[in-house]
């Protein structure tokens, strides 16, 4: 049965979110000292195609220590933690990616990002992804908005396909068969939390990703949406459930929630 330690009933979503935007706040500074100056770098995984740097060790160590010691009794899932899955054990859970986008930040773009959640029993509770090269701090917390800089989100009042503006890879946004159903093709951003966020913001209509991606790189930006006014689910319509064994998820559709089932069915026969 997981546990429920670590002075629970001290600590909510908002007391979590302020340490979340302290930690995040943190990590970007610290990333930021590595970002232009060529870090060591190489390529991870059993493909050996995901890249990483000294940054993203330097970043996850310094937010694995700040936010562990603040919440003893959370469990941890960072793709940069071997995963030893004693976090199966707790109902909450922090889910970390010390630095989203790495392919962006070695190359020297501006849209990567530090992105943080707390998990309960499956869900994100508490969400920061934050952007320090663009400055943007997008927070939300469940059932109290979501916020970037201190400005209420909105997800966008699009409700038909056609017209609706599209983020995704560019597999995806220069489909000539998702382009035929009417999308329009926006900017292709490597970072997929920033990508959702986005959406949150209202600045895209529309957020895809094809399978593969995992807790870290969805847990905080889910949130965002959700609190926006949107969804995240796969193409069966399901939200997301975090902290399983299992941390990967299918392909994916971010929007509001009056478009979501037009955007499925139009995306489904490309993407899944």
């Amino acid at each position: 049965m997981p546990v429920a330690d670590g002075n629970f009933t001290d600590t909510g979503p908002e007391d979590d979110l302020a340490l979340l935007e302290a930690a995040a706040r943190q990590a970007g500074d610290l990333a930021l000292s590595f970002f232009g100056q060529n870090p060591e770098s190489w390529f991870k995984g059993k493909q050996g195609v995901s890249p990483v740097s000294e940054a993203d060790l330097a970043v996850d160590r310094m937010l694995a220590e700040t936010l562990r010691t603040a919440r003893p009794g959370y469990g941890w899932l960072s793709e940069e933690t071997a995963d030893d899955r004693s976090r199966l054990d707790h109902d909450r859970v922090f889910i970390v990616d010390p630095i989203d986008g790495t392919r962006a930040f070695l190359a020297g773009g501006d849209e990567w990002t530090v992105s943080l959640a707390v998990v309960e029993a499956g869900r994100p509770v508490a969400g920061a992804v934050f952007c320090p090269v663009r400055a943007e701090m997008f927070l939300a917390r469940s059932g109290g908005g979501a916020f970037l800089n201190g400005k209420k989100l909105s997800v966008s009042g699009q409700q038909f396909v056609a017209g609706a503006t599209l983020t995704g890879p560019h597999s995806i946004v220069a489909n000539e068969d998702v382009l035929a159903s009417g999308f329009v093709a926006t900017d292709i951003l490597r970072s997929l939390a920033y990508r959702l966020v986005t959406v949150a913001a209202g600045r895209v209509d529309v957020g895809a990703a094809r399978g593969g991606p995992s807790d870290w790189d969805l847990a905080a930006a889910d949130l965002l949406v959700q609190e926006a006014g949107g969804k995240l689910t796969d193409l069966s319509g399901r939200l997301l459930t975090y902290n399983r064994a299992k941390t990967g998820h299918p392909a994916l559709i971010a929007a509001p929630g009056a478009l979501i089932e037009k955007v499925r069915e139009a995306l489904k026969g490309v993407i899944g």
